[in-house]
């Protein structure tokens, strides 16, 4: 899987592909962290476009799959982009997102200026 590693905030990133296929599955999550350990990545970013729409869907569990693959093996995981009308939609997808927001492995944040920010302050901890 192609993507980019790049330093961010001080910490280095695997940015996963806007464009590609969906990632749906836990095996997708496997493929993503073999490809973030090829130079040690602490975080994986995700595009917002690369998540099928029914993973924001809560009853079809795809979220939780793929999130419980990432922290069974501890892979830190960031999925960037503006999901706000999916949240205005969702009372459950809201709470799951800003309990993942307050633990410090799965984020959902609308930019990488924001994940810069939120590793920013993880750094002055």
């Amino acid at each position: 899987m192609s993507g980019l590693f790049i330093q961010l905030g001080g910490i280095q990133l695997y940015e996963v592909p806007a464009t590609g296929p969906e990632i749906r599955t836990g095996q997708d999550a496997v493929d993503l962290m073999s490809a973030a350990s090829e130079k040690r990545a602490a975080w994986i970013a995700i595009p917002v476009e690369r998540l099928p729409d029914d993973f924001f869907e809560l009853r079809t569990r795809i979220a939780g799959e793929i999130a419980q693959k990432f922290a069974m093996y501890g892979s830190k995981v960031a999925i960037v982009g503006d999901i706000s009308r999916k949240l205005a939609m969702s009372h459950s997808l809201a709470a799951f997102v800003a309990e993942a927001n307050r633990g410090q492995s799965l984020w959902f944040v609308e930019s990488y200026e924001e994940l810069q920010d939120r590793f920013n302050a993880l750094r002055s901890e």
